[in-house]
């Protein structure tokens, strides 16, 4: 049912919360995180877990810097997955008076979190390396050879199982470039190993380590921007806003928009919230629902509060 309600001789307020359709109005405001996410996640957590220690052996016993570099990296994706098989149950979790949001966030802050963790690792592995070129020492390439290519097949199956999953989740996102770096150690792995068997040359591996960790420096700032992007409120990606205010501002009854802000709990799930002012001689209620409409149709941003301002607010807007 609606109400009239009078905020001041010159304005009136009125917040429309628009969720899907628009027809009633529910606080569902997390994004629903399918199942098979989480499965995804979970299989690729046991993967990367259960190989990780015959990295470390093998790294022990080879001597090798890009094993070991692999197997730490391998320990991280382990937490990291974890970590994220955490924040997809946590969205399942219902809003609560003291998060009225519920825990969609959570599902950023722990790719933050797995971005700044792949971070540290590759400036680890970059240190190591260095180290290792000014004092090289030998490694045994067959051991080497043989766990790395385990490793790849392992690292090959945990990333295709994550790909197929939804590659806007960043969440997911951040799982599967932690996978990635773990592959890409695996490559550089084999390929120190065979050019140290044919060359006798132990710098190899080293070297190739470097390069892997160039790799996964690249990925792991790529995250961190991205998801704390989204911690700062910015816009999403997908939105232009300098588009919007325009689109809005062109609306019939539209005299003029201020206040634009667009933000999400998560990428894939935009906010908006503007003043509107009302031209004279238009309908308040009207213009409050073409907003809606425009900006559910043409952004696909469900959730908007708008407050109407204007003269058509003398006598009261209506609150849905």
């Amino acid at each position: 049912m609606s109400q009239t309600h009078h905020e001041s001789p010159s304005a009136c307020s009125s917040h429309e919360h628009s969720h899907g359709d628009g027809e009633g109005h529910h606080h569902d405001h997390a994004p629903e995180v399918t199942a098979d996410s989480e499965k995804r996640v979970k299989f690729a957590m046991y993967l990367t877990g259960g190989f990780m220690l015959a990295e470390v052996v093998g790294g022990l016993v080879a001597g090798s810097l890009a094993l070991l570099a692999d197997a730490g990296h391998m320990l991280s994706d382990t937490v990291s997955l974890a970590l994220a098989l955490g924040a997809f149950r946590l969205g399942h979790r219902a809003a609560t008076r003291k998060l009225t949001f519920g825990y969609a966030r959570f599902q950023v802050l722990a790719a933050f979190v797995n971005g700044l963790t792949l971070l540290a690792i590759a400036v680890a592995i970059l240190i190591a390396a260095l180290k290792r070129l000014w004092l090289p020492s030998e490694v045994l390439a067959g051991p080497m050879l043989v766990i790395a290519v385990l490793g790849l097949v392992v690292n090959i199956a945990a990333f295709w199982v994550l790909h197929k999953g939804d590659q806007e989740n960043l969440n997911l996102r951040g799982a599967m470039l932690h996978v990635m770096g773990d592959l890409l150690g695996s490559v550089a792995a084999i390929a120190a190993s065979l050019i140290i068997m044919t060359t006798g040359w132990n710098q190899a591996d080293p070297l190739l380590s470097l390069l892997a960790a160039a790799l996964i420096l690249r990925g792991a700032w790529s995250l961190v921007k991205r998801s704390g992007h989204t911690l700062l409120e910015g816009t999403p990606e997908q939105l232009d806003h300098a588009d919007i205010d325009a689109g809005l501002a062109a609306l019939e009854g539209v005299e003029s928009v201020h206040d634009l802000h667009l933000w999400g709990l998560t990428p894939q799930s935009p906010i908006a919230s503007l003043h509107v002012v009302v031209a004279p001689g238009a309908v308040a209620i009207e213009v409050q629902q073409r907003v809606q409409a425009y900006l559910r149709d043409e952004h696909e941003i469900l959730h908007v509060t708008v407050q109407l301002e204007g003269e058509a607010c003398e006598q009261g807007c209506v609150t849905m």
